[in-house]
This record gives C-alpha cells, structure tokens and sequence, in this order.
C-alpha cells in the first residue's frame, strides 16, 4: 500500500511537469541510440547536430532545436536527477509554456550569444578556424537559465546566498580557465534572471526546503 501510495505521488508530480518529463524521456531515447553508435560515427553524427558556426549558418533552426535532444558523453542518469530537482519544480510553478519560454530563451540567445563570441574570435585570430565545426550538443544552457530564474521562487533572505551560489559556480570558470562554453553557460543565467517578467502573478515565493537546493553540478 505504501509503495502503491508512493508511486501515486511520483507519477502526479511527473504529470504536474509534463514538459520536462517529455523531454528527459526523448533525452533517455537519444543516450541509448548514442550508445549503440560507433565512436567514429557518433562524433559525425552529433557534430552535423551541433549549434557550432558552420551549422548554424546553414541550418539554423534545424540545429537548435536537435542539439537540445541529444547529450555529449552518454549520461543520462545525473540529467534526470537535475531535471527533477530544477526543471520540474520551475514548470510546476511557472506553468509549462512559460517554463518553455525560459528553456528557449536561455538555449537559443546563450548560443548564438557565445557562438557570436566565438566567430569574433577566429576571425581575430584568437581561436583557431577550426572551431568553427566544434561539437557543441546539449541542454546545459537551458538548464543554466531555469536554475537562474528559480532565484525568484525562493524567499528572501535565502533569495540572496541561493543567487550567490548560482552566480559563483557559472562566474567562476570564466576567471580561470574560461572557454566560450564557459561564456555561454554565464549568458544563460543572465538570460534567466531577465525572464523576472514570466514569474509575475506565479504565486509567493518560498522557503528552500520547500523548493530546491543550490546547485552542485
């Protein structure tokens, strides 16, 4: 009867967050095709669905919307707890097209954003030419932008050390050894605290521990 009980619960919190669930089951899809792909394809494959400079010029909107349902590396498992623990509770609050809206924003204007950076770059000579076919999968920045806008729904005052965790663990890799991705993760979280317009009218904000945790990874 308990396990009965909480599957029940486990299953109405999914189905209060169902775009989030959609999207970790197309995720869970993907990793297992990936798997079954030899080393050399798989890196052909995920470069030509990659928001890198050559593709995005050529396929722009082709290449954003499939480099959000493909992972780089094949772990699954650590998505799904993230998914949970901060894209579940951001929809269920903000409801799933202004979830949506935070999780399109923070991918496509952080990628264009860095993949911008990076174009200056080259053509600069700072990097190399061949970045411009670098393997860029992943649902990093829109994970980066719903945690960022989560700030709002913590109450004050731990409104203020959560959005200092935030800040430092995306802030500080662009002061040691930064990359463009590095950039583009700091983008997100920028992007996701300027969405603070989506959250009005969302209900109060709460204490932590009923919400989230700061985030580890």
């Amino acid at each position: 009867m308990r396990i009965s009980r909480g599957f029940h619960r486990v299953w109405t919190y999914m189905c209060g967050a169902p775009g989030t669930y959609v999207w970790l089951g197309i995720l869970f899809v993907t990793t297992v095709a990936v798997h079954q792909m030899s080393p050399e394809f798989e890196e052909q494959f995920l470069r030509q669905r990659s928001t890198n400079i050559h593709e995005l010029s050529n396929n722009p909107v082709r290449v954003l919307i499939a480099s959000a349902m493909w992972m780089d590396g094949g772990h699954w498992l650590p998505y799904a707890v993230l998914y949970s623990v901060f894209h579940a509770p951001a929809e269920r609050w903000l409801g799933t097209a202004r979830w949506l809206a935070v999780c399109v924003a923070a991918h496509v204007l952080a990628t264009l954003i860095s993949e911008g950076a990076l174009l200056l770059a080259i053509r600069h000579g700072v990097a190399p030419h061949s970045a411009v076919n670098t393997l860029d999968v992943g649902v990093s920045y829109a994970l980066a932008g719903v945690i960022a806008i989560l700030t709002y729904r913590i109450a004050a005052p731990w409104r203020y050390p959560y959005l200092a965790l935030v800040l430092a663990f995306y802030g500080l890799p662009m002061f040691s050894s930064p990359t463009f991705t590095d950039f583009g993760h700091f983008i997100s979280v920028v992007i996701g605290l300027a969405c603070y317009p989506l959250v009005r009218g969302r209900g109060k904000a709460r204490n932590p521990k009923e919400t989230v945790a700061a985030p580890r990874g």
